[in-house]
């Protein structure tokens, strides 16, 4: 009993942080109702069982992306006026998106059905005297080590591209050679000059 109301309770709470996400006027209550979002999300995962995904949920997306959204929507100085007024442009291509990905959802769920196996499968994939964040490590760290890691490359390859890609070098500004720093003669650095007294340089 206590679960269900649990349930419909997270639902209500992320189908309605999510839609005033999306209406607010204000960009800050537009991110603190993501905020109420992840929340909701990850107390659903909690009643499926998943407290990983849910602690992950909140410490990542909580903790870290929502506050860098509210960090940036506050400190930059954006016309939201602007903003606005491209957003109202593009409102039919956006309604029709909407509808469109509405009805795939409705086709995808309509036709949507267990397979025979698929219990049987799940149960022995992660074994029922085991926490799930257990087992998600032995999977990872045992069965998949290999893809794993090489996941972990490629998102490092991902990463050293797109700061090469990024990277540009500008003639009109100063940079820091450290090593010329370094390797300085402090002989020809530092120039000494004898004043008079009563005189300026």
């Amino acid at each position: 009993m206590i679960s269900a109301v649990s349930f419909y309770l997270f639902s209500v709470s992320l189908l309605t942080g999510g839609l005033l996400t999306v209406v607010s006027r204000n960009p800050v209550h537009s991110v603190l109702w993501l905020i109420l979002t992840f929340i909701s999300a990850a107390g659903l995962f909690v009643l499926l069982g998943a407290e990983f995904v849910a602690m992950l949920l909140i410490i990542v997306y909580v903790g870290a992306v929502a506050v860098l959204f509210l960090f940036v929507v506050m400190m930059l100085d954006v016309d939201f006026a602007a903003l606005k007024a491209e957003m109202a442009r593009y409102m039919p291509l956006a309604l029709l998106i909407g509808v469109i990905l509405l009805m795939q959802f409705g086709i995808a769920f309509g036709n949507w059905t267990a397979a025979d196996g698929a219990e049987a499968a799940r149960r022995s994939v992660t074994p029922t005297d085991m926490e799930n964040t257990a087992a998600l490590g032995m999977l990872l760290y045992d069965t998949y080590f290999i893809l794993f890691q090489l996941a972990g490359l490629i998102l490092l390859v991902a990463m050293i591209g797109a700061i090469v890609l990024t990277l540009r070098h500008r003639t009109d500004i100063k940079r820091q050679d450290v090593l010329a720093q370094m390797y300085r003669d402090p002989a020809k650095a530092m120039e000494l000059k004898d004043v008079k007294p009563g005189q300026g340089l």
